[in-house]
């Protein structure tokens, strides 16, 4: 668990405030601007009707009944069993490059935060391991909105390791998670291919839905460097200073073996996958999410 006295640090503090009100900005315009999108909500039937008594929310009043028998009947739901979802975000040293408005450990944790707020306001229980070469912060699933602020102090880390082994933390979530519920990866996935299908395959094999969001940064997609320039190592105490146009069409054609082995890796597990740029707004991966939540539904 976080070490609760380090996040009452005033800077600490402006970092939870800022994540927490950013993440509810977009989530609530976003929801403004889809009318209310039938992919948002939980999931009812309708189960009977009951009496009216004092105190009950109109909205459930069957009129139709009323007008009839000129009684208040208010109808019961029998509702869908609450969705368990745990968030896996990436935190290591190579996600804290950035050459927007904000670094891909940012929009990580933006988005992360983003999602559990909205899932939280359907009353679903929302879990998070925050992780590099192993698990950095781990909350378990809760379902009540101040939980949000827990999930926040997670995800705050400083000193984030050098290296990402996504297998040993996917292999203790399926351990420590062994009810089926829905699993969110945000990472840039630089790390051992193998290992990370390996980790990916076990959670689908514990009966896990998976979705993966590929956070990456628009200089990484796009190479757009030309004069000389020196890359240093964020996982690694190494440099290279060169000409990068002279890399550029190598680097790129690697960029897109390694996207997609990535996709092809990610389909042959039945894995959703989202390629994210830092600059691309938020909420269209919010619609994602809803998309896939739909499909999963469906499902099931």
């Amino acid at each position: 668990m976080p070490d609760s006295k380090r996040f009452l640090h005033p800077e600490a503090i402006k970092r939870i405030a800022r994540l927490d009100l950013r993440a509810r900005y977009i989530v609530e315009g976003f929801l403004s601007g889809a009318h209310r999108s039938p992919y948002f909500g939980q999931s009812v039937e309708f189960r009977e009707h009951r009496e009216y008594s004092r105190g009950d929310d109109l909205r459930h009043i069957d009129w139709k009944v009323w007008a009839k028998q000129d009684r208040y009947y208010v109808k019961r739901y029998e509702e869908d069993t609450n969705l368990r979802c745990t968030l896996l975000v990436d935190v290591s040293g190579s996600m804290r490059y950035g050459s927007g408005a904000l670094n891909k450990y940012e929009y990580a944790c933006t988005l992360a935060v983003s999602l559990a707020y909205l899932l939280l306001r359907q009353q679903d229980a929302v879990g998070c391991v925050a992780f590099d070469e192993a698990a950095r912060g781990i909350v378990p699933l809760r379902t009540k909105r101040n939980h949000l602020q827990t999930l926040i102090a997670a995800l705050d880390v400083h000193q984030p390791k050098q290296k990402t082994d996504v297998h040993r933390v996917m292999r203790s979530v399926a351990e420590g998670y062994p009810r089926r519920g829905m699993i969110l990866v945000f990472s840039d996935l630089l790390t051992d291919r193998a290992n990370l299908f390996r980790g990916l395959q076990l959670l689908r094999q514990r009966g896990h839905d998976v979705m993966v969001f590929h956070v990456m940064d628009d200089d990484e997609l796009d190479f757009p460097f030309n004069g000389p320039t020196r890359f240093e190592g964020l996982e690694l105490p190494e440099h290279l200073t060169c000409n990068p146009r002279a890399l550029r069409e190598g680097y790129l054609q690697s960029l897109a073996a390694f996207l997609e082995e990535i996709r092809r890796g990610c389909r042959k597990q039945m894995i959703d996958y989202s390629l994210l740029r830092t600059s691309q707004p938020l909420d269209a991966a919010l619609a994602t999410f809803l998309s896939y939540r739909m499909r999963v539904r469906s499902r099931s």
